[in-house]
């Protein structure tokens, strides 16, 4: 489909939303309305895309990827969408000829409040490259009143505040309440056998109404235009007869109490209402997910019995994991199906991604609570367990071995060995990580069904990281190269034939330092603090977290303070330390980690000794369009997490594809960035994963590191008399008597690493031609790539044909009963 329109066909249709949506003409319109009557205009244009698109996919009967995640971190998009439709540039001729600035318009947009961190972004540049290469999809997550929260930052502690994006981000949804489902909670099972029928009543529910809003996703040229479908949680109805004998509040409460489901993404849950509530949203997204996939399928075919050929379900870590028993559920009572023909059609469609090593983050529930809140989607999982168990006894598979994998035991519903058990296919998302599952967090899986384990290293929707984020950067790949890495990202090797090109080289460096200029302006406007674009710029973005190790920067930092204090004169290359992180809510040591690198920073930035040289910035409120800011502007891309602890990563790719140099240890998927680029081009230090273990084994005593290296003794010495007039004691004692990511261990290395860094840079052609190399071997961490492998390796899909098939003849699957009789 074709999606330009004549400009002035645009200029009518902007003016049309202004008139019929606001009231307004243009000349009484805010930037805001206009911004809104814009996305109007072109929601209006993807609607009509994706209506032809599914089409075709209907009339070639392609197989559907339904993507259940959590959270999607989508960000702004406008921008996004204007770009991938090949019409941003009109846009902008027709918004100039009004008066008005597609850039300002841009900036009235909220970044979309439905994501947290990697897992949510991996999940929106997913929809982007399924998109783009033309597999029919949809994502599912839940639509998030508030998001996940506001960082305000004072005294140098964490603050929430409510994220208020739905006001200017709901204008890209589109409400379909004809297609809302019901979802039920709590109550009792009545079973009884009525002849041969095996009937289940779930009785004195709550009911909770699911409304789906539809944001349309484009991929590049228009090929593709998907879905994110987002529930939005509803009362079932109003009490009239409470409110009219005057009892409001419970006349109010059905309602309340229902729409905080989808109130915030990830509600802290160190108390029992807050583990209520997040099991809550879990069995929500997966209760109208199931259902809104099964009742779209059975209208079509009339029958389940194919359901594996047409549809492939994919579960994005262990959150939407009980779309299992919830399948299972629809299939028995719903659908009359027998036990095991409904376990052979639910693990041939779903499967299933880990993201994680992290023990946190393998989610077990307690046993009484999910019984309480779901009693039937727990008599499914103890039947799923009962029969896993007996299978398992059958191969005499030792009892303990059985025990480990056992999807309930201890008390707990462990979501993870119900996700190995019942999915197709389990994987990793970096070479590294897959290993790691298979040696260690899912070994005794992996013992008994290796078939099931594969690894896809995750990937980045390069076009938004690099083509919207770097656009200079993009136009010299397009003069020396062509445009072909734009859709295939495998392309940007060629720019390995530029690597001793000083006129190229010189060209990266500038373009390198307009990025940081532009950067310095915004830190300057939102930190009152200048930056010298010719130092180096030192970029740590991600979750704050101990195993990502921010606190080993920061304690490296401190160092140097110390260092520059005692030497003001020294030669010293300067240097600018930024970082950009939340952390969880309840997470107290992790707002501690923000605290200190705050505080340092208030410190060194006012201290006139060293400040002409050494600069620390913390971005507050880090998101989306934030990344898209900073990623380009960095020189060095802080990658340090303690080897064996990060599953992927995937900022490591953005700063590569970026030009950024990876400072970094041999975890995740820095394991194959060290491959792609080789030694010359990356700056390794710290323990291997190997070298972690046997140190565990071996008896780690942090305390020797204090006692032996004197650097790190003053620095922790002065944390422990504080910054800003706040002792960091709790972070110093935590390195000395257990220091579970080891810092102590591989700061020595980490601080060579840094002064390696430093002399390579001061080589401003080799600097730039280590930046050059990583720009040309970033094709392989593209998420088209990773589309690819999932769907020839797991989903076993492929795109839709560019046109309807020639033959008029091919006839859909033969539709068979709904309704079969229980055994």
């Amino acid at each position: 489909m074709n999606y330009r329109l004549p400009i002035n066909t645009i200029k009518e249709q902007i003016e049309a939303k202004l008139q019929h949506n606001f009231g307004l003409t243009l000349e009484n319109a805010t930037d805001d309305q206009c911004y809104k009557a814009v996305v109007l205009v072109v929601r209006d244009l993807m609607v009509k895309g994706y209506l032809e698109f599914k089409k075709r996919a209907e009339e070639t009967h392609t197989k559907r990827v339904y993507y259940l995640c959590m959270e999607f971190l989508m960000g702004r998009s406008l921008k996004n969408n204007l770009y991938n439709l090949g019409i941003e540039e009109d846009f902008r001729k027709a918004l100039s000829e009004m008066g008005l600035k597609l850039d300002n318009l841009y900036e009235k947009e909220p970044d979309a409040g439905l994501g947290n961190g990697g897992l949510g972004r991996l999940a929106a540049c997913f929809l982007d490259g399924l998109s783009t290469q033309g597999y029919p999809a949809m994502g599912y997550s839940l639509c998030y009143e508030y998001g996940i929260f506001r960082q305000k930052l004072v005294d140098g502690w964490q603050t929430e505040l409510p994220d208020f994006w739905l006001p200017g981000g709901k204008v890209w949804l589109q409400e379909v309440p004809e297609k809302r489902v019901e979802v039920h909670f709590g109550g009792h099972i009545e079973e009884y056998w009525n002849n041969q029928y095996h009937i289940v009543n779930h009785k004195d529910y709550e009911k909770v109404m699911a409304v789906p809003y539809d944001m349309y996703v484009s991929g590049m040229d228009g090929r593709g235009i998907n879905v994110l479908r987002i529930w939005s949680a509803r009362g079932e109805a109003f009490d009239m007869s409470r409110f009219n004998s005057g009892d409001y509040l419970r006349a109010m409460e059905q309602n309340a109490m229902a729409e905080v489901i989808t109130k915030v993404l990830y509600p802290e849950d160190n108390h029992l209402e807050g583990k209520s509530l997040r099991l809550s949203q879990q069995y929500f997204l997966v209760s109208a997910t199931i259902q809104d996939i099964i009742r779209r399928h059975l209208f079509k075919y009339s029958t389940l019995d194919n359901l594996p050929d047409c549809v492939a379900i994919h579960l994005n870590d262990t959150h939407p994991v009980l779309a299992i028993p919830e399948m299972m559920r629809v299939m028995l009572d719903e659908c009359g199906y027998t036990w095991e023909a409904a376990w052979d059609i639910v693990t041939r469609t779903t499967a299933y991604t880990n993201h994680t090593v992290m023990a946190e983050a393998l989610e077990c529930w307690n046993e009484e609570l999910f019984k309480f809140r779901l009693p039937r989607i727990y008599q499914i999982v103890q039947e799923i367990n009962r029969r896993f168990c007996e299978s398992m006894h059958q191969r005499h598979v030792d009892g303990y071995k059985v025990g480990r994998m056992a999807p309930l035991n201890d008390g707990y519903v462990k979501m993870a060995n119900l996700a190995v058990i019942s999915s197709h296919s389990v994987n990793g998302v970096s070479a590294l990580h897959s290993d790691i599952l298979k040696e260690t967090v899912f070994n005794d899986f992996y013992t008994e069904m290796p078939e099931k384990f594969q690894n896809v290293t995750n990937g980045i929707a390069h076009r938004r990281w690099l083509n919207q984020s770097n656009p200079e950067l993009a136009s010299l790949l397009t003069e020396k190269i062509g445009d072909g890495y734009i859709h295939d990202a495998a392309q940007l090797e060629k720019f390995l034939e530029f690597k001793d090109d000083a006129s190229v080289l010189e060209q990266l460096g500038k373009i390198k330092r307009d990025n940081k200029v532009r950067l310095a302006e915004y830190i300057k406007k939102a930190n009152n603090i200048v930056l010298d674009p010719d130092s180096i710029f030192d970029i740590q973005i991600k979750r704050m977290h101990e195993y990502k190790r921010q606190h080993l920067n920061a304690l490296h930092i401190l160092t140097l303070y110390q260092w520059l204090r005692d030497n003001p004169n020294a030669d010293f290359t300067p240097h600018t330390y930024i970082f950009g992180a939340k952390a969880a809510a309840g997470y107290y040591f992790a707002k501690q980690m923000i605290r200190f690198i705050v505080n340092l920073a208030e410190t060194i930035n006012n201290d006139p000794r060293v400040n002409q040289k050494l600069k620390v910035v913390y971005v507050e409120d880090y998101r989306v369009t934030l990344a898209e800011l900073l990623t380009p502007a960095a020189d060095i891309s802080e990658q340090i997490s303690q080897a064996g602890t990060e599953a992927s990563g995937t900022s490591n790719m953005k700063f590569m594809i970026n030009g950024a140099v990876t400072l970094g240890t041999l975890d995740g998927a820095n394991v194959e960035i060290h491959e792609a680029v080789g030694d010359d081009n990356i700056i390794l230090f710290g323990m291997t994963t190997p070298e972690v273990s046997a140190l565990k084994r071996s008896g780690y005593r942090p305390r020797v590191f204090y006692e032996n290296n004197p650097i790190i003794r003053n620095a922790i010495d002065e944390m422990n008399k504080g910054f800003c007039g706040v002792s960091f004691r709790n972070i110093t004692d935590s390195l000395l008597n257990e220091d579970p990511y080891m810092v102590l261990a591989d700061f020595e290395s980490y601080s060579q690493a840094q002064k390696r860094a430093e002399a390579l840079y001061n080589d401003h052609a080799r600097w730039n031609q280590m930046g050059l190399v990583n720009i040309a071997k970033a094709g392989r961490f593209a998420a088209d790539r990773a589309i690819r492998e999932y769907a020839d390796n797991i989903w076993h899909a492929t795109p839709v044909p560019p046109a309807p098939a020639a033959d008029k003849t091919v006839k859909a699957t033969v539709k068979k009963p709904i309704f079969k009789k229980m055994r």
